[in-house]
């Protein structure tokens, strides 16, 4: 079968010496075989064939069964009994909702607010199946239930027996074949001037290209290399540029790194922390450990920054120092300017600082 894509394809045909053959698609094999045996019709025709002037005589009979003749129809045979009959011994159920429609409006079924009565008639809310019908056996009229005639039988039919005249399948006689020979090398083929194609397709703008016969194996597969798989591999390139993308199928929360989506890495984990805070505060912080130190740098900024300003507001400006005397004054240069020593600290600072650490 040809292969219909929008690349190209080789076929190649290697018929051996041995009278075998092999047949490759861009260059891999697909079938191999016999020329004697794997051909219809056949290379070499058969001795025998059908006598064209044989006839069949009129008298062949060659069905093998036929209708008993003496057979007769039963008299008690009633071929017009119904299939079904009305249970008679039905009961209605004592569950059954008789003044229960089986359906009714749907109550929340809304009208339209586009819907005009003048040019769309009157607005009947859809219908649902009745909810008080689930837990019963049934609803509306109740009606006897049909079940299986006993008395069915169906259109008669006589029994078939083995025809006495049954002289089996017809076939014509053989005679001689007039055009039989036995060509015992069919791989010698005589000198070609042409060659042809016979295609049967639906399918437009195939073309052909670079044919070649020859007796030598290696020449084929060299003219392969310089023609065809110099072709076939910018053909695959484009065919992969021009293939639709699949879309990548969205990660699940948590599943994002940091490095590839920051925003939304820090958004999943506090969602999840969040959600299971509210289940178990202690179970959070033990599986989620840097958000909650995360969570809780920031807190601890936040209220440093809050007594910074409260204190700053109330508190007077400070008075500028003395110069430190000459005796301390390596100690002195050791501070860098606008800075202070351990003991000058804000006390709250160093609260703050122990709580986020």
């Amino acid at each position: 079968m040809a292969r219909i894509t929008k690349q190209s394809t080789l076929y190649t045909l290697i018929v051996n010496p041995d009278q075998t053959y092999a047949i490759k698609m861009d260059g891999s094999q697909v079938k191999s075989g016999s020329l004697f045996e794997d051909f219809a019709p056949s290379v070499n025709p058969d001795k025998e064939i059908d006598d064209p002037e044989d006839k069949k005589p009129e008298d062949w009979v060659e069905k093998a069964k036929i209708p008993d003749p003496a057979a007769k129809k039963p008299e008690d045979w009633d071929e017009d009994a119904p299939y079904e009959i009305v249970d008679e011994e039905a009961e209605r159920p004592e569950d059954w909702l008789e003044d229960e429609p089986e359906f009714i409006p749907d109550p929340e079924a809304t009208k339209p607010e586009d819907w005009e009565d003048e040019e769309d008639g009157d607005w009947l809310p859809p219908t649902i199946p009745n909810p008080k019908c689930e837990d019963a056996s049934g609803c509306g009229k109740w009606s006897k239930p049909m079940k299986p005639n006993p008395a069915y039988k169906g259109k008669w039919s006589a029994p078939m027996i083995d025809n006495p005249d049954y002289k089996g399948p017809w076939a014509p006689r053989k005679i001689p074949n007039p055009d039989y020979f036995d060509d015992k090398t069919p791989s010698n083929f005589e000198p070609m001037g042409a060659i042809g194609f016979e295609l049967w397709t639906m399918t437009k703008d195939i073309l052909f290209d670079n044919i070649y016969i020859g007796h030598s194996i290696e020449d084929a597969e060299k003219l392969q290399k310089e023609t065809f798989d110099v072709k076939k591999k910018f053909e695959q390139e484009e065919d992969a540029a021009s293939a639709p993308k699949i879309p990548e199928a969205p990660k699940a929360p948590g599943e994002t790194t940091f490095k590839e989506d920051p925003v939304t890495f820090i958004k999943d984990n506090l969602e999840i922390f969040f959600a299971a805070a509210q289940k178990d505060p202690v179970f959070a912080i033990k599986e989620f450990p840097a958000v909650a130190g995360g969570l809780g740098v920031i807190l601890a900024t936040f209220i440093t920054i809050l007594f910074s300003l409260i204190f700053s507001g109330s508190s007077p400006a400070p008075t500028p120092k003395a110069a430190a005397p000459s005796d301390k004054k390596g100690k002195a240069e050791a501070t860098p300017e606008g800075s202070s020593t351990e003991s000058e600290k804000p006390k709250a600072t160093r609260r703050t600082s122990k709580k986020a650490e």
